[in-house]
């Protein structure tokens, strides 16, 4: 296992009812600027419950924040925040709200020339707004981590960033509040989560049984309950408890602790997003099993490993097993609902060139050097 450093300060109120115990997390007297997307909170009861919770305080709202937050739409947040004096962050919303309200906090004390310079030029984010949360759909773990990814619109980039500063300081985790989610919404996330996992899991063993461990449990949970919210008439409380805590676990830090991580999958979607608003989850169906395929010789060991431990998969040649665990990842994306091939979504060989010349010009893709630019063009393809 190789050497780390961990550290998580999120509290997590996870339940039933727990939105009620917002303002005994807040410092009272604070100046709230609630956060949130498309306005579904003021339909299915959560607005109101925070309202309720709330309401000795003073709130402004700042809604419409996009499903893959554009920073010109944040922009604007950040001017409120500057204006009005707020002191507190509080998104209420799916992690594109979190992620773009942690760009928000880091922006609003940015004191250089251009605030996308934190993603495009990793500019030094040295103090930022304190913000809790409010989840409502379970994916991308940003409740609980201190990164976020941004889109430029104006130029089609989606990047990443983060920092210690951004950690929420709370985050509510009611499992009632996805009851009102489009089927759509549940699914992609329990792709995210899946990915998310991959990404830290199927890379190199270090001798890490702990962490292995630990991230195998997630993936069988995610293969168990997936299938379970598909086939439920009406939400299963039990069944989504399970999905938003295993969402949340899959990006907290603590599998990724000692152990090599990739998200080139990650890094080779968001350009899908970004170049045809392909949802981020469907992205990442897609791209994965072909980037698994290409490296099934270099990351052999652990695909192995995964196709026995996750897939029951012990017979065969080790070509053999490799093969098939892909071809069940794959099915079990279809499985939930996933269109997993890029004609499915109208995405060509034109669009995999200007993709593909992306990742050449800035010269690496994900964070392992088993995935060079020059692959990028090979994986799309396989997957068209």
């Amino acid at each position: 296992m190789e050497n780390f450093d961990f550290f998580n300060p999120v509290k997590i109120l996870f339940g039933k009812g727990k939105i009620a115990e917002l303002g005994n997390h807040i410092p009272k007297g604070a100046k709230i600027l609630m956060t949130y997307g498309g306005g579904s909170i003021k339909k299915n009861g959560v607005y109101d419950q925070v309202m309720e919770a709330l309401k000795d305080y003073n709130i402004t709202e700042f809604g419409g924040i996009e499903p893959n937050p554009h920073f010109e739409t944040l922009m604007k947040a950040v001017e409120i925040v500057r204006n009005e004096g707020i002191d507190f962050l509080l998104p209420v919303g799916g992690g594109s709200v979190l992620d773009g309200t942690k760009f928000i906090a880091a922006a609003a004390y940015y004191e250089g020339e251009d605030e996308w310079d934190i993603l495009a030029k990793r500019a030094e984010i040295t103090k930022a707004v304190d913000l809790g949360a409010v989840l409502t759909l379970a994916a991308t773990g940003s409740e609980m981590n201190s990164g976020g990814v941004i889109t430029k619109a104006a130029t089609k980039e989606k990047l990443a960033f983060g920092n210690p500063l951004l950690f929420p300081k709370f985050s509510v985790l009611d499992p009632e509040t996805t009851y009102s989610l489009p089927m759509r919404q549940i699914t992609n996330g329990i792709v995210d989560a899946y990915v998310h996992v991959m990404e830290q899991y199927l890379t190199y063993p270090v001798n890490s049984p702990v962490q292995d461990r630990f991230a195998e449990g997630l993936l069988l949970t995610l293969i168990e309950e997936g299938p379970k919210a598909m086939a439920s008439e009406t939400p299963d409380y039990e069944n989504r408890a399970n999905l938003m805590w295993a969402a949340t676990m899959a990006l907290n830090g603590l599998i990724g602790m000692g152990v090599k991580s990739d998200w080139a999958t990650h890094m080779i979607g968001h350009e899908l997003t970004a170049f045809h608003g392909i949802d981020h989850g469907v992205t990442l169906a897609i791209v994965l099993p072909g980037l698994l395929t290409k490296l099934k010789e270099q990351r052999g060991e652990k695909l192995l490993q995964y196709a026995e431990r996750i897939w029951n998969i012990t017979e065969g040649t080790d070509e053999e097993r490799k093969t098939l665990a892909i071809q069940k990842t794959e099915e079990f994306f279809q499985n939930v609902g996933i269109a997993t091939r890029l004609g499915d979504h109208k995405v060509g060989q034109d669009s995999i060139d200007i993709i593909s010349k992306r990742f050449i010009e800035r010269g690496y893709v994900g964070m392992l050097p088993d995935v060079a630019a020059a692959d990028v063009a090979e994986i799309l393809e396989s997957r068209l």
